[in-house]
């Protein structure tokens, strides 16, 4: 029997992914764990392995193509097996019968939020995707304001208030108050597609709208704080120096900030959590993922069992997987399981900063550039190295005494990382 290959699901909220490049052209021979073809997830850009070895065929996915989450895309067949061939043709009468609207889950999902006919949404592609049927009634709202009687929306007095400060037009939020009145909780949701519109309109990325759209649901739905904490470095830099010479390995502070973090992790696992259905999850695996600037916008490939890795095993995995994030080139389990993220822009001269929490993560770790600073030693002015270390947290899995307990723990090893090593 034939093995298929999917369209591959890389988070909860993914609906499709694009088919960017086959690797292989049908009829090659692939092995299992080999790279076959190129997939744009609501994500980043990945490569899809093959799940067996054996004969590429019956690929159903052209490049340029929109895959909903888990439809085959092709089928690899073993050595020898062959191909079924395909049922007879239907008659004509039944050919010309019309078949369902094609169209992603979301789409039908906003369709029926918005009371449309799914069917009436006509495409180029054929497919209805979440973006037509937004503009199908966005263009129903301007035949509304042209003559045609408009819908008068039921809303609470707050829910108006707010619509009018974010320019949101009551009449196409699906209210969830009595007798479908909208209220004030409606409105973030119903925010969202105008940044996907803005988005579109700019001509980004795939991955930078859905950036956009992560990031802000993050700010508008996580209650963010903030814990700031600034360290002597200096036995760092002394570590770097050192670790680099004994291993022949390039080490960098990242390297040495994920040793510490996965450590700390370890002795503080509330940090390690996420908050997903109301609940916190804790994680049991210490994976980190690290925050990497692309052209199309921002990714964070995750360094698996992290706290299990040795410096050298970090430095080498880190520059693997910072390569492969900006040459396009990730897979799908680079990106999964990530427990808390560290983003480090200290490379770019930047002091300090606070960064938005990767959700469904409880934490993120915004690291400041290394800078002489007047420090008190002994009670006596000194210029020391010294580095800004802000812990962004999401107030629903992490409070803020568990998260100072974190981030005080990370300074002392930080400061002294032979407490660490010993």
């Amino acid at each position: 029997m034939p093995a298929t290959v999917i369209m591959p699901a890389l988070e909860l909220a993914q609906e499709t992914g694009k088919v960017l490049k086959w690797l292989k052209n049908p009829g090659d021979s692939v092995r299992k764990g080999e790279p076959i073809v190129e997939i744009e997830t609501d994500k980043v850009t990945v490569e899809v392995e093959a799940p067996a070895s054996g004969v590429l065929r019956e690929v159903s996915a052209q490049p340029g193509d929109v895959v909903p989450v888990g439809k085959a895309i092709a089928l690899i067949f073993a050595a020898g097996e062959v191909p079924v061939a395909p049922a007879p043709a239907a008659p004509a009468a039944a050919a010309s019968a019309p078949g369902p609207v094609k169209a992603s889950p979301l789409a039908r999902k906003v369709a029926e939020q918005h009371g449309v006919d799914i069917a009436a949404v006509k495409t180029a592609s054929g497919r209805v995707e979440k973006a037509d049927v937004l503009a199908y009634v966005e263009s129903k709202k301007g035949s509304a304001s042209n003559g045609a009687p408009a819908r008068i929306a039921a809303a609470s007095p707050k829910a108006r208030r707010l619509a009018a400060e974010r320019g949101v037009d009551l009449r196409v939020v699906s209210g969830s108050g009595p007798g479908g009145a909208v209220l004030a909780a409606d409105l973030p949701a119903a925010a969202a597609p105008a940044v996907q519109r803005a988005a579109a309109a700019a001509g980004v990325s795939n991955v930078w709208r859905i950036m956009a759209e992560r990031m802000t649901a993050s700010w508008t739905t996580a209650p963010h704080f903030y814990l700031v904490r600034e360290v002597n470095v200096s036995r760092l830099v002394t570590w770097r120096d050192r670790a680099s010479k004994q291993t022949g390995v390039r080490i960098t502070y990242t390297d040495l900030l994920i040793r510490l973090v996965a450590a700390t992790l370890a002795r503080h696992p509330r940090a390690n959590a996420s908050w997903k259905d109301g609940t916190i999850v804790q994680h049991t695996d210490i994976n980190i993922g690290l925050a990497v600037a692309i052209d199309d916008g921002l990714v964070v490939p995750v360094l698996h069992r992290a706290d299990a890795l040795s410096l050298a095993e970090i430095a080498a995995r880190r520059e693997d997987l910072v390569t492969r994030a900006q040459t396009g080139k990730l897979r799908p389990a680079d990106i999964q399981g990530g427990g808390f993220t560290i983003s480090n822009l200290g490379m770019y001269g930047v002091d300090a900063f606070n960064a938005i929490v990767n959700p469904p993560q409880a934490a993120i770790l915004a690291v400041g550039r290394i800078a002489d600073r007047v420090v008190a030693l002994d009670g006596q002015p000194a210029v020391q190295p010294t580095m800004v270390l802000t812990l962004s947290c999401d107030h629903r899995a992490l409070d803020g005494a568990r998260g100072a307990q974190f981030l005080g723990s990370l300074a002392d090893v930080v400061e002294e990382p032979l407490t660490l090593l010993s």
